[in-house]
């Protein structure tokens, strides 16, 4: 979300899907039923500090903070949004005033605020009284997603211990202060909306969205026997495959499993955004599979694709469509067809906003290969992304002036180039220090890292005969240091 989408936001005005508030020092008393309203209905963008006729009043800057603050956990606390549903607040200043922009989701599950369900029409908010309602609801939500189908045989127990410790590892390293990182299995999975009352008999259950992220293959397979996800690299065969990778695994794991694979055939020129290196594959590919992860319906019997071809590579997966035709940065209207597990992902920093794949991929893909541009489809009951890679072998890069790194790492490239091949006792004597692992973390493994430095030993790295030299990017970085 930014300026520019905000203002045009202002232009259309309040909607089915757009709501203003007017408040300076206090977040309004019916915030939490129109947040309440979109997450049952369709979704919506909440802007606090603008007045009903679009007039920008903003918020005092002293307040700012401390009410983003106060909404994003308001909206993790069950005592105020029954199912608890965590949402990112921005702060975005026009024209010199504050205004706090809230992107709401349409959710998968039932929400309450104050023991009641609200939905969303064009007069705004209101209350839903009778069970005629509330069952064409769930009713509805059942329909449109099929992660919160209730899996009656599946416990709590039968779910992989070792995957809510990474969950917690990667939500840690994406927010230190998040408030899930200290709460148990079960806590985490109740937080994250994976229980739901099984319309037939009333009774909870896990849903088929905490299978498919915590489960083990053999309950996966049970829930979802046709899921799978297939890489295949087509070079040379191109009715069949040079390489090829089949996943059946969870979706923590199997983000993982597909980088991987985009790393191993994909190349990744050096590019710098301001004084920062960048991957540029990593910030495509990183949206694209997130886009087949959270478009995805997991109760079809066709695959995900990931196909990589000399000129281009192609995502698509079977989905429940809700948009005809081309997908654009213009008609852009983000809409998740898996909200619980997208929501989840974006507390393991794997996703951003809602929309984010689209924009970003459209920013970054010109940048890798020039001229090229991307096309997002739902066709029937397929979404198929298109990533064109027009002259892929010589993508555009942006000439270093200076290498983006940190003092200690200048310091490092600038022995290695004056002495030659150093192991880590010999650089801890030239650099004056004895802490060993200050050295490995702030000197050796960050230039690692960045290509500017490899092992003389590379299939040993821990070996006691270890050297480091420069490496070619290293080198030359050293020539523009001098």
């Amino acid at each position: 979300m930014n300026t520019i989408q905000i203002k045009e936001i202002l232009k259309q005005g309040e909607g089915l899907n757009t709501e203003f508030k007017e408040t300076s020092n206090n977040l309004p008393s019916n915030l939490f039923e129109t947040v309440c309203s979109f997450l049952n209905t369709d979704g919506g963008i909440i802007l606090l500090g603008v007045a009903d006729n679009a007039r920008i009043t903003g918020i005092n800057p002293d307040k700012i903070d401390q009410l983003m603050t106060e909404l994003a956990n308001l909206s993790n606390n069950p005592q105020k949004l029954e199912v608890p549903y965590l949402l990112f607040p921005k702060k975005i200043e026009i024209d010199g005033k504050f205004v706090i922009a809230l992107q709401v989701p349409l959710s998968s599950q039932l929400h309450k605020t104050g023991g009641k369900i609200f939905l969303r029409s064009e007069d705004g908010d209101y209350h839903i009284k009778g069970m005629e309602q509330l069952a064409g609801i769930i009713n509805r939500k059942l329909s449109l997603f099929s992660e919160q189908r209730t899996q009656r045989f599946v416990t709590v127990d039968d779910l992989k211990p070792e995957l809510f410790d990474k969950a917690r590892r990667l939500i840690h390293s994406y927010n230190s202060h998040h408030p899930w990182i200290r709460l148990s299995n079960e806590e985490l999975l109740r937080i994250g909306g994976f229980f739901n009352n099984d319309p037939e008999t009333g009774k909870e259950h896990l849903t088929l969205a905490a299978v498919l992220l915590f489960g083990n293959d053999i309950i996966i397979q049970r829930s979802v026997p046709a899921y799978k996800i297939d890489c295949l690299l087509r070079h040379h065969d191109l009715d069949r495959y040079d390489d090829r990778l089949t996943i059946r695994t969870n979706l923590i794991d199997a983000y993982d499993l597909m980088m991987e694979f985009v790393e191993k055939h994909i190349n990744d020129p050096f590019y710098l955004e301001g004084d920062m290196r960048i991957s540029l594959r990593d910030k495509i590919f990183r949206e694209a599979i997130s886009n087949i992860i959270s478009h995805r319906d997991y109760i079809s019997a066709s695959p995900g694709r990931l196909i990589l071809y000399k000129d281009k590579a192609v995502l698509d997966n079977p989905c429940t469509q809700h948009f005809f035709g081309e997908i654009t940065l213009n008609n852009l209207q983000p809409y998740s067809h898996n909200p619980t597990i997208c929501k989840f992902m974006i507390q393991l920093g794997r996703f951003d906003e809602l929309g984010s794949g689209v924009r970003n991929i459209n920013k970054y893909l010109p940048l890798y290969s020039k001229g090229a541009k991307p096309t997002f489809k739902e066709n029937g009951q397929l979404f198929v992304l298109t990533l064109p890679f027009t002259n892929r072998n010589t993508p555009p890069v942006t000439p270093p002036v200076a290498p983006p790194v940190t003092p200690p790492v200048k310091k490092l490239l600038e022995l290695l180039a004056e002495f030659g091949e150093s192991g880590s006792s010999t650089l801890r004597d030239q650099l004056n220090l004895k802490d060993r692992t200050y050295v490995r973390e702030a000197f050796i493994n960050p230039a690692l890292e960045q290509k500017l430095i490899e092992r003389t030993i590379p299939d040993k790295p821990n070996s006691r005969l270890q050297k480091y030299r420069l490496t070619e990017l290293g080198k030359k970085y050293t020539g523009e240091i001098k």
